[in-house]
């Protein structure tokens, strides 16, 4: 397993690829969906399985100098249980360490929750409801 950082429109590609395959194209959400408006100003992750080919995807933005948030994790359906986000926060999280970063947080769905609780986040309050159905929870983490 390597993380990168995606730079080249191949790479970009693949990473919204997989973005979206996870986090919208299941709750039928239309391609272009995944991306935010902040995205020319986070630090995307991409983790590629041992083939190269995308198996992982999370980003980081500084909310401020001091606060890092996680967004958009999402792991290929077949590599899933394998502990491969927790590649993925260990490599945001000390990347939010070397840029100031002393706390982080992040919108958790549901199922997640306990994931990033095994990560040492804790939750902080249930907050929205994504597409209706996918309820979220603010989770926050002292680095």
């Amino acid at each position: 397993m390597t993380i990168i950082e995606p730079k080249t429109a191949d790479e970009l590609a693949q990473y919204y690829q997989l973005r979206y395959d996870t986090l919208r194209r299941p709750w039928n959400q239309p391609p272009g969906s995944e991306r935010a408006d902040d995205d020319d100003t986070a630090l995307h992750a991409l983790l590629l399985d041992d083939a190269g080919s995308p198996a992982g995807v999370c980003r980081l933005h500084l909310n401020t100098p001091y606060e890092g948030q996680l967004r958009f994790m999402g792991i290929r359906e077949d590599m899933q249980g394998k502990a491969l986000g927790n590649l993925l926060v260990n490599y945001l999280e000390d990347k939010a360490r070397s840029m100031g970063a002393t706390t982080m947080t992040l919108q958790a769905r549901d199922y997640a929750v306990n994931f990033y609780r095994r990560n040492k986040y804790e939750v902080v309050e249930k907050t929205y409801l994504l597409f209706g159905t996918i309820q979220h929870y603010k989770m926050t983490k002292q680095l």
